[in-house]
C-alpha cells in the first residue's frame, strides 16, 4: 500500500518551511532585492546558498525579468523577490510578460502590515485597509493567481500551490503575499493545513484526445500544402525537438509568430521565418496558398495575422488544426477544424505517431514539397536582404545581424528588447538553433539585458547577448552593475541611432519627443567597471563582436547605426496596401 511522507520531519521556522519547498520543487536561483519583511526569508537563504543562489539587483524590474526568463528557459517558476510596494512600483514588467507569454513565476512580497497595527495605515502598509494600498488587488489584475497567506503553515503550502498554479495548464506568473504574522513562528510535522513534498504539486505532461489526434492526421496527410505556424507554445512547452520531426515527416514547411520566433531553427531548409505584420514575405505568401494550417501554441492574434487579413489566414479555404495546453485559446481568434488540447511536446509526439501509422507522405511527395519550399524562399528572396552586404555609414541594422550571425556560437542566446530594432531583427535576424532567441511578448523597452543575465546564469557556459537600442539601453544598463557584482559576462550590442525609431519614423515630419542627444555606450560601460567597444564603421564589425563574445566579463558593443531604415521597410504589404 502507497503511503505519503510528511515534508517536514521537525520543527523549523516559516521560511525554512518555504526555502525547503523552493529546493524541493528544483528551483536554485532567486531575482531581487532585501527589504522590509522579506528580510526573514534572505535570513534563512544564507544557510542555503549551496543550493540557491540570491542574485542581487539594483532594481525590481530587472528581478522581474529574470525570473520570467529563468521561468522560460528552465520550466521551473523563477522566483522575484522584494517589498510590496517596490514590487507593485517596479516589477511589473517581468510579471507582465510572464503573465502574457506563459512563463512560470512566483512574486514573493509582503503586506509591511506591522499587525495589530494593520488598520492605523503603517508606513509603506499594503492590506487594502484605510490609508494604505491593496497589494493583493493589484497583483491579481496582472497574474495568474495571487494569495495572501495568513500563518506559518498557509506559507509554505501556499508557495506550493502557487507553483502549482504557476505550473498547471497555460503557465504564468503566480503572488504569493505573505501576512506579517505568515512570517512568524514555525511549522512542522503536525502544521495544519498539513504540509507533504512539493512534488506532488508539480503537473506532468498531458495528451490529447486520441480521436481527435486521428482526423488532424489524416487532414494533415490529405494535404497537398500544409504549413505549421509554430507559436511561443512551442517555446513554454520546450517542443522543439517534437516539432521539427513533425515537419520532417511530414516535410510540411514551419514559419513562426513573432513571440514564436526562433522555435524552429530559420536556417533550417523548412523554415519560413516569421509571417505576418513584420514576417518574410516567403512565409506570407506559402501561408497564404496552405491548405492545410497546424497552429501550435498561439492564438493567432491580430498582430500575427496582419490584422487577421483573408489573405493569410482564412478558415473558408482552409483547414485549421490548433494545438493548445489551454481549451479557451483553440478557436480564440478562428474557428478550427480540429482542437488538440494538451502539452505541445505531448501533443506533437502523439500526432507524428498517427501520422506514422496513416501511412507518411510518399518520397516523392516528400521530394516535391521541399523542393516547392526552395522554390518559394528563392522566389521571395528569404533572408537575403541585399543591406546584409552593405558598407554603408552608419552601419544598416541587416549588416550588424549578418556579421552578428557569424561571430556567435549555434547555440549563443539573443535576448530581444523592443521598438524598431526588435522589428529589425525580427524580420531580419536568422536563428541558428531552437530555443535560442528570448524575444519580449508585450514588447516593454528595457527587456534584453537582463534577459541575457538569466540565460547566462542558467546556461553559464553558453553565450548570451543583448540586442538593445539606445532607447532600451537607457532604461536598463543598471543589468551592467548587477553584470559586473555577480560576475556574469553577458555581450550588450546597441544599436545607437540617436532616437526612438518606430515613434520618430510615426511621426512622419511632425517629429517630437523622440529623439536623444548623442551618447557614447561604451565610455558609460568603461565607467560602470565593464568593457566598451565603439563601432562607427561596417568594417570594424566582425573584430568587435569577436572581441566582445571572446571576452569573460560583460562587454557593450555601441554601434551607431542608420536611421534611414524604417519599421515601414519589414511591414507586409498586405497591410501598407488596405
Amino acid at each position: 500500500m502507497a503511503t505519503t511522507e510528511k515534508l517536514l520531519q521537525t520543527e523549523v521556522s516559516a521560511m525554512e518551511g518555504v526555502v525547503r519547498v523552493l529546493e524541493d520543487a528544483g528551483i536554485d536561483m532567486i531575482f531581487g532585492i532585501v527589504g522590509g519583511n522579506m528580510g526573514a526569508l534572505y535570513d534563512v537563504l544564507y544557510d542555503h546558498q549551496r543550493t540557491i543562489r540570491t542574485v542581487l539587483v539594483r532594481h525590481e524590474s530587472l528581478a522581474s525579468v529574470m525570473a520570467e526568463v529563468y521561468g522560460r528557459l528552465t520550466g521551473k517558476p523563477g522566483i522575484a523577490v522584494g517589498q510590496g510596494a517596490f514590487v507593485l512600483a517596479n516589477a511589473l514588467l517581468g510579471t507582465l510578460e510572464a503573465h502574457m507569454g506563459s512563463s512560470p513565476m512566483l512574486l514573493l512580497t509582503d503586506l509591511s502590515d506591522q499587525a495589530p497595527l494593520s488598520q492605523h495605515a503603517p508606513y509603506q502598509g499594503g492590506t487594502g485597509e484605510y490609508g494604505t494600498f491593496d497589494t493583493r488587488q493589484s497583483l491579481a489584475a496582472v497574474t495568474k493567481y495571487t494569495m495572501v497567506v495568513q500563518s506559518p503553515a498557509q506559507a509554505v503550502h501556499g508557495v506550493q500551490l502557487a507553483i502549482k498554479h504557476a505550473l498547471t495548464g497555460e503557465r504564468g506568473p503566480v503572488g504569493v503575499i505573505f501576512h506579517s504574522a505568515a512570517l512568524r513562528g514555525t511549522v512542522g510535522p503536525d502544521s495544519r493545513p498539513a504540509i507533504y513534498p512539493t512534488r506532488f504539486y508539480l503537473p506532468g505532461r498531458t495528451g490529447a484526445d486520441r480521436p481527435a489526434v486521428e482526423a488532424a492526421a489524416k487532414a494533415l496527410l490529405s494535404a497537398e500544402r500544409p504549413v505549421i505556424v509554430a507559436g511561443n507554445g512551442v517555446r513554454v512547452g520546450q517542443a522543439y525537438a517534437e516539432l521539427a520531426a513533425l515537419a520532417t515527416l511530414l516535410a510540411a514547411p514551419v514559419t513562426t509568430t513573432a513571440s514564436g520566433k526562433g522555435v524552429f531553427p530559420e536556417t533550417h531548409e523548412l523554415a519560413l521565418g516569421v509571417f505576418g505584420t513584420f514576417g518574410q514575405a516567403a512565409a506570407n505568401a506559402w501561408i497564404g496558398d496552405a491548405d492545410v494550417v497546424l497552429a501550435v501554441g498561439t492564438k493567432l492574434g491580430p498582430t500575427d495575422t496582419a490584422n487577421e487579413h483573408p489573405k493569410l489566414i482564412d478558415p473558408t479555404r482552409q483547414t485549421l488544426i490548433q494545438i493548445d495546453v489551454e481549451p479557451r485559446n483553440a478557436g480564440w481568434s478562428f474557428p478550427c477544424h480540429h482542437a488538440l488540447i494538451g502539452d505541445a511536446a505531448q501533443v506533437l509526439s502523439e500526432l507524428a505517431e498517427a501520422v506514422g501509422r496513416s501511412g507518411a507522405p510518399a518520397p516523392a511527395a516528400v521530394t516535391a514539397r521541399r523542393q516547392a519550399v526552395a522554390t518559394t524562399k528563392r522566389s521571395h528572396r528569404c533572408f537575403a536582404d541585399p543591406g546584409y552586404g552593405s558598407d554603408e555609414v552608419p552601419v544598416l541594422p541587416q549588416r550588424l545581424f549578418a556579421e552578428l550571425q557569424r561571430a556567435m556560437a549555434d547555440d549563443a542566446f539573443i535576448a530581444c528588447d523592443a521598438g524598431e530594432n526588435r522589428l529589425f531583427m525580427t524580420h531580419y535576424f536568422q536563428t541558428k538553433a531552437a530555443g535560442t532567441l528570448i524575444m519580449p511578448g508585450i514588447g516593454a523597452m528595457g527587456y534584453a539585458i537582463p534577459a541575457a543575465l538569466a540565460a547566462r546564469l542558467v546556461y553559464p557556459e553558453r553565450q548570451a547577448i543583448a540586442v538593445t537600442g539606445d532607447g532600451g539601453f537607457g532604461m536598463a544598463m543598471n543589468g551592467l552593475m548587477t553584470a559586473r557584482d555577480e560576475n556574469i559576462p553577458i555581450v550588450v550590442v546597441v544599436l545607437n541611432n540617436g532616437a526612438l525609431g518606430w515613434v520618430m519614423h510615426g511621426q512622419g515630419s511632425r517629429v517630437i519627443a523622440s529623439k536623444f542627444s548623442d551618447m557614447n555606450f561604451a565610455d558609460i560601460a568603461r565607467a560602470m567597471g565593464c568593457r566598451g567597444i565603439r563601432v562607427e564603421s561596417p568594417s570594424a564589425l566582425a573584430a568587435a563582436l569577436a572581441d566582445a563574445l571572446r571576452a569573460n566579463e560583460p562587454t557593450v558593443v555601441d554601434v551607431v547605426t542608420s536611421l534611414r531604415p524604417s519599421f515601414l521597410d519589414v511591414t507586409t504589404p498586405l497591410l501598407l496596401r488596405r
